[in-house]
Parts: C-alpha cells; structure tokens; sequence
C-alpha cells in the first residue's frame, strides 16, 4: 500500500500536502488493495438493489461505508441495513435523528428508502462512490500519520456536502456540529475547550456564530465556500493544535522534571 509523503507537519506540512496531492492521491489509488476494491464495486454494485443485499456483501460495504468515513461500522451490518431502509423522507427515519449528519448523507446516495428503484443502478452511481472512497481512503491513510492533516484534508469536501442543500445558516452551522469531522476542526479553530460541547445546543450555536464573526469576519457558512475562507480556517486549525499540542508536551516535561528531582 502506498504511504502518503508527510515530511512536515502543521501548516507547513498542510501547504506540501496541498502541491503533491494529485500525484500522492494517483499512486495511492493504483495501489493493488484499492484497485481491488474498486474494480469490484464498480462491477457489481449495480446487482444490488436493495439494503440486505448490499451489508451482505463485505466487499461492496467496505467501499460504500469507506466513501462516507463510516469504516468502522462494518460489523454493525443489521444498523447500517436500517440505516438504509428506513431512508432520509420521513422525519422518525433513524438516519434523521442521528447526531452525525454522515449517516443521513449515506442513505440519501443510495436511495433504498426514498425511491423505488434506488440510485445503485445509475450508470455514473459507481464513479460517485468510488472517488469518494478514494479519497476518504488517502485521508484515513494521512491520518494515521498526522490525524490533524486528515481533518484539513477533509474540510473542503465536507463542507461541499455540508452546503449542497439550501438550508438556513442556523441549520447549515447545526449540520457543522453534527459532523464529527468538521465539529473537530471548529471547535480548535475558534479556540474553543474539549468541554464545549457539553453546554446548552443553542449556547454552543451563538458561541460558534460569535467565535466566527470574530475571528474570520464572518458568520455565514455559504461563506466558508470560498477557498481562501477555507485556508484562513485550516491555517488558524493547525497553527492552535500544534500550540495546544506543545503546551500539553511541555507541561508533561516539567512535571516529569519535578518527579524525577524528588
């Protein structure tokens, strides 16, 4: 399997990602165990039409689960098939009461609850699903080496879903905080504490809205669109992580030191 090049970490190592992204993300992909899976998906997705079909077979739910970074929920095939079936329409359906919006997103490509003949069968359905797993794959594979660069990895594409609906602010910043991902690398660049998110719903809502205004100029998620917002926000990311980072190594230092002078 190819390793994805990291030698920097940060920001810096964040601007190395972004100039040798297409040929890592092209070696990556030629990779055998990924050309595998893909070549399967793409060959056989199209028989499946309904949820059943699709978790018993691993294969195919290794790159449908992979394309929504829910790769973890492999084993838990009897709630993904619900997941599934019961779709994104009715209000009550599992998927629209779960805090982490990825689910709702999964159901909805797929379409086994909302339409009659689910999306499966389109001719550009596979290509969908598979670059996205591509790329959900390289990120899993940057972060196993630096988690903070496959959070800034992730952004654009996340927030890309996050505004696909034409959707409020108040509920486009709800959708951000239900986005395990996304929520991460917020609450860090806004500066706010691992504690925040035990506060009142609504509180946290007004304190990510304040927290923006302040530090990006601006409130408005639409507004996260433009690259340039998109680099302000992973720059500030990986500028207070590696802070938070060092000040947390630092302390461990000085009261190893302190132990070790008893």
């Amino acid at each position: 399997m190819f390793q994805p090049v990291l030698p920097l970490s940060g920001y810096t190592g964040w601007r190395f990602l972004e100039r040798t992204l297409d040929v890592q993300q092209t070696a990556f992909n030629e990779a055998p165990q990924i050309e595998r899976a893909t070549s399967y998906f793409r060959e056989n997705i199209s028989k499946i039409t309904t949820a059943e079909a699709l978790v018993a077979d691993r294969q195919l739910l290794e790159v449908a689960l992979g394309a929504f970074g829910l790769d973890d929920d492999i084993n838990n095939t009897y709630f993904i098939k619900t997941i599934l079936e019961e779709g994104t329409l009715d209000d009550d359906a599992l998927a629209n009461r779960l805090a982490d919006s990825r689910y709702k997103e999964f159901a909805e490509s797929f379409g086994f609850g909302d339409f009659s003949t689910p999306r499966t069968v389109l001719s550009t359905f596979p290509d969908d699903i598979i670059n996205r797993f591509e790329a959900g794959q390289f990120e899993q594979a940057v972060g196993e080496q630096n988690p903070d660069l496959r959070l800034a990895l992730n952004f654009s594409s996340t927030m890309e879903s996050i505004l696909a609906t034409d959707s409020s602010n108040d509920v486009l910043w709800f959708k951000i905080m239900g986005n395990p991902p996304a929520r991460k690398l917020f609450e860090t660049a806004l500066g706010l504490p691992a504690s925040f998110a035990q506060i009142d719903i609504d509180r946290q809502l007004g304190i990510f809205k304040e927290r923006s205004m302040s530090r990006f100029g601006t409130n408005s998620v639409s507004d996260f669109s433009s690259p340039d917002t998109q680099d302000d926000i992973i720059r500030n990311f990986l500028v207070l992580s590696e802070m938070d980072q060092f000040a947390q190594t630092s302390s461990g230092s000085i009261a190893l030191a302190l132990l070790q002078g008893q």
